[in-house]
């Protein structure tokens, strides 16, 4: 055989070795994008524990790590223990009015070094401070405007205040949400991003429904994984060898 189909019979043996979770299809665009949204937001309402289950097998089966936390006010308590475990200094994360919390006064109180990035300081020397910043910080806390069940998946968007440096660069990234971010599969995830594009301040709720106007979607499904030719697998290559997902169960 040619070079060319050696290297391509190769990867068929490998990928055949790990079958899908499930088949894939493509799905019909929704005629009426707020509708069909409104329909998964009810359905969710009632199906979100067996969501959160499912995205917890899965999203540990990738190696990620997940928290349970009563509400928002014990969020910075478990941020404390995940930085104590890495004997970590630095935090970065998202501006507070994004996340819905404010964890420096908390975290600096036991000695760790908080920067926030801040709605409304997307100039260009702004940027460049935030991306130093996270480079330089053990762990990246940011939300998750949506988590998908089916493949342990956050889903972030970057915008105002919500830089993607803070997810991508920092050795460690924990992502908190609640259960109104939880979708069971990716055509639910297709008709909501339908759905922002046509009406983002009624799809989504709280401080993250102007994200779309940010220029990039992060999947994020575990750990940054990275094999090369002879597939040795190396964590941490391009991306967090880390991630962390924080459950916060009041509504």
């Amino acid at each position: 055989m040619t070079g060319r189909a050696e290297f391509i019979e190769r990867i068929r043996r490998e990928v055949s070795k790990t079958p899908g979770l499930f088949g894939a299809s493509t799905a019909p665009r929704p005629a009426d994008p707020a509708t069909a949204a409104k329909t998964v937001r009810r359905e969710l309402a009632e199906r979100w524990p067996e969501a959160l289950e499912r995205f917890r097998a899965e999203f540990e089966r990738v190696a990620g790590i997940f928290h349970r936390v009563p509400d928002l006010a014990a969020v910075p308590a478990a941020l404390g223990a995940i930085a104590r475990g890495h004997g970590a200094k630095r935090l970065v994360t998202w501006d507070p009015v994004a996340l819905g919390f404010d964890a420096a006064p908390e975290l600096t109180r036991e000695g760790l070094e908080v920067v926030a990035a801040r709605a409304g300081e997307e100039d260009e020397a702004a940027r460049l401070r935030h991306r130093e910043q996270a480079a330089r910080a053990q762990i990246g806390v940011t939300g998750a405007d949506f988590v998908l069940g089916e493949t342990g998946t956050l889903i972030l968007f970057s915008g105002a205040g919500r830089p993607g440096s803070t997810s991508l660069l920092p050795d460690v990234h924990v992502a908190v949400f609640g259960r109104d971010r939880l979708l069971e599969t990716l055509e639910q995830v297709g008709i909501m991003l339908e759905a922002l594009h046509v009406d983002p301040d009624h799809t989504m709720s709280g401080a993250m429904s102007g994200a779309m106007s940010g220029a990039m979607i992060n999947f994020i499904t575990g750990p940054s994984r990275t094999a090369d030719i002879e597939l040795t697998l190396t964590r941490g290559v391009h991306g967090p060898k880390e991630v962390h997902a924080v459950f916060v169960e009041a509504p």
